[in-house]
């Protein structure tokens, strides 16, 4: 009887651990299509909205098309030799708008990093209100970007608040009778400084995040020592911060290279095409054009700024290794 009993015990713990194995894994089979199952989605979105609209729009640089016909005319390589020598019109335009885009390239970087570096230096040895004033700096990046431009335009204006202020003070020969956008001579650097006011806040974050990260036994050190401020600040402080400042440039270049927003809204190019950039060059021969067949240049337009942008940062990954 007491046998039984042990034996019976035994069987009965030896089924518990049975039930209690972990379940048999499902065949290679089922969990290969298990995964694709949940990957097949988002690849198939990626194919047609990636690599779909990347092949057609590179086909169509060797075409026209005004966006409604059903078929494509099959032009090889004449949009671009339209937008480079052959076309009379479209050829000036361009270098014109290069020419503007390589000063907005090289000057918003520059002054960004001008403007931003003593300001992070400056919130950096503030104890007090360091929220309040970084709050406060990063205001222009967080507004709404088509508000702003409409309320610089508006400032801007020949009755705006710069040459009421200009005025008020005495300075009434630098007031601009046009306005600051009607101007060609002053059109192109007002833009330059209001996008360096817009890219200010967020180098200026960065900058202080990278300040906050340096040791501040190195420039106790390098104080003990004898240095002098602008030691510290040539020979410490900037080569430390060189990553970010690299960042700031390329985001900068980047915004050179496609932003036109700005240029769309407060001047439309003008006057005189002497704020017109590369990229609302191509907003305007994709969109602008009515039923004009342009849409293959724009999009030839698309890929030189396109392959000018991977030259450039191949040059600046060279040069900043």
């Amino acid at each position: 009887m007491e046998i039984h009993a042990v034996s019976t015990l035994i069987t009965g713990d030896r089924a518990a651990r049975l039930d209690a194995r972990p379940p048999a894994r499902p065949p290679r089979l089922r969990r290969w299509l298990t995964g694709w199952a949940f990957v097949t989605p988002a690849v198939a979105l990626f194919l047609l909205m990636g690599v779909y609209t990347i092949a057609s729009g590179f086909l169509l640089s060797f075409a026209t098309w005004n966006g409604f016909t059903p078929q494509w005319t099959w032009v090889g390589l004449k949009n671009y030799a339209d937008l480079l020598y052959a076309d009379l019109t479209l050829a000036p335009e361009l270098r014109r708008a290069l020419w503007n885009t390589l000063q907005v390239m090289v000057a918003v970087p520059v002054l960004t990093v001008v403007v931003a570096l003593p300001l992070a230096m400056m919130l950096n040895s503030v104890t007090r209100l360091r929220a309040l004033l970084r709050s406060v700096y990063f205001l222009p990046y967080v507004t709404s970007g088509i508000a702003v431009y409409y309320a610089w335009r508006y400032v801007l204006q020949p009755d705006g608040a710069i040459n009421l202020l200009l005025g008020s003070l005495g300075l009434g020969s630098l007031a601009q009778p046009q306005g600051w956008l009607g101007n060609p001579d002053t059109a192109l650097p007002t833009l330059i400084l209001i996008l360096v006011w817009s890219s200010v806040p967020v180098a200026t974050l960065l900058y202080l995040s990278g300040l906050q990260a340096i040791d501040g036994n190195v420039i106790e050190a390098a104080q003990i020592d004898g240095a002098a401020p602008r030691h510290v600040l040539r020979h410490i402080i900037w080569p430390l911060l060189r990553p970010i400042t690299i960042a700031i440039v390329l985001l900068g270049v980047r915004d050179a290279l496609h932003g036109f927003q700005i240029f769309l809204i407060m001047t439309n190019g003008g006057p005189g095409g002497h704020t017109d950039v590369l990229g609302l060059m191509t907003y305007r021969l994709s969109f602008m054009k009515g039923l004009a067949p342009t849409l293959g240049v724009a999009s030839a337009l698309g890929w030189l700024l396109f392959a000018g942008a991977v030259l450039m940062t191949l040059a600046f990954g060279r040069r900043v290794r």
